[in-house]
């Protein structure tokens, strides 16, 4: 275990990270935990650091679908305009008549399962550079912004027809409100924070405010510096694409409750039958397709092995990767460099957490790289 601590030290060091948090674990319980660096000024990384999440949220959004399909409220094949009815006013966006967005019908309906695998047609404003000229040319908000009419523009190809990373899981967690008639920070906390023990994991960052680190984006001299971003406060709709804070040791007990096949210390969340289909590749037939960044400072480009596809919450590998994750792990990441992985076949989960910016930059990915052969030269 010190060669997974020495990889963490080694990062801080050469500041290819601004601080980070390790842990891994098994079904059993924690079988490393570390950190390297700073979390924010006087403040030292540790186990309990507080993280804006980001990304990291989708599992557990997508998880609060599978549990009411798993009740028989809502299945993955149930039409999102059904439940959301504003759904059926959005259109395909085909390109622009000049200043003007040439907009069609869908040609295919949008089900909650293309919502959980990145199928629907919605795309961020920061991988589809058609996306961001709409939204300039009618005022339309930013996701990030928190308002309900900031989830309602166009989609960009046909649901069912190709991988396209956006907001909808978003769309995904306000089924889950309509659905239940819970809103969906009160269903997540009674029906998995409350039960999986994850006392650090909420919307709001209060409980976590002594304990919070803070987002720094590399600058043009190599070095780090404070950038402030965070869910909204309070926002209209909390998205469960990116609304949550939480911990290592919290995300650890999702990612454990997945090695256990549904439950964690005796309390189940999801029948196995339920769990089996949740981590099975849903994309019919589609799969993960390379994701080019429209804003650099933000993102590099994002890269998985060829065939990936993506299960009911997580971009599934479908190949054993030597010396790292085997076929049918799970992962995922935030935007501010909050990384995990969940292996069943190998029983091993983790997280690698820091806060920075541009996510999925070279100088993180090869210490992720390097943290992640670590634990499992140290299986």
């Amino acid at each position: 275990m010190s060669d997974i601590q020495s990889v963490l030290d080694k990062a801080v060091a050469a500041q290819d990270v601004p601080f980070v948090v390790g842990m891994v674990g098994n079904a059993d319980g924690i079988t490393f935990s570390g950190a390297a660096g700073d979390a924010a000024q006087g403040l030292t990384a540790a186990e309990d650091t507080g993280f804006r999440i980001f990304s990291m949220t989708k599992a557990i959004g997508s998880l609060a679908a599978m549990i009411l399909i798993d009740r028989g409220k809502m299945s993955l094949d149930t039409p999102v305009g059904d439940v959301l009815p504003a759904w059926n006013d959005l259109k395909v966006l085909e390109g622009f008549d000049g200043d003007t967005p040439i907009l069609r019908a869908p040609k295919t309906v949008a089900t909650a399962r293309h919502l959980a695998t990145h199928t629907s047609g919605m795309e961020y404003e920061f991988w589809n550079p058609d996306v961001p000229k709409y939204m300039q040319l009618t005022g339309h908000p930013s996701v990030l912004s928190g308002l309900v009419q900031s989830l309602n523009y166009p989609l960009t190809t046909d649901p069912g027809t190709r991988w396209g990373y956006g907001p909808s899981i978003d769309w995904l967690g306000r089924m889950v409100e309509e659905v239940d008639g819970r809103r969906i920070d009160a269903f997540c906390a009674a029906e998995i924070f409350e039960p999986l023990g994850m006392t650090d994991t909420a919307f709001e960052p209060d409980a976590l405010s002594d304990r919070l680190c803070t987002v720094r984006m590399r600058g043009e001299d190599g070095g780090f510096g404070p950038f402030d971003l965070a869910p909204p406060p309070h926002p209209e709709v909390y998205g469960m694409g990116h609304a949550l804070y939480s911990t290592a040791p919290d995300y650890m007990r999702f990612l454990r409750m997945v090695l256990n096949r549904g439950q964690l210390d005796g309390t189940r969340i999801l029948s196995e039958e339920a769990f089996d289909v949740m981590l099975r590749d849903q994309m019919n037939g589609l799969h993960f397709e390379n994701m080019h960044s429209v804003a650099p400072p933000v993102s590099a480009d994002v890269e998985l092995p060829p065939g990936s596809t993506h299960s009911f919450i997580s971009v599934r590998t479908e190949s054993d990767i030597p010396g790292k994750r085997s076929a049918g792990t799970q992962s995922w990441a935030g935007v501010c460099n909050t990384h995990y992985w969940v292996n069943p076949a190998k029983d091993v989960a983790a997280v690698i957490m820091t806060q920075s910016l541009p996510f999925g930059e070279p100088r993180f990915m090869q210490t992720y790289d390097a943290y992640e052969r670590a634990v499992y030269a140290a299986l």
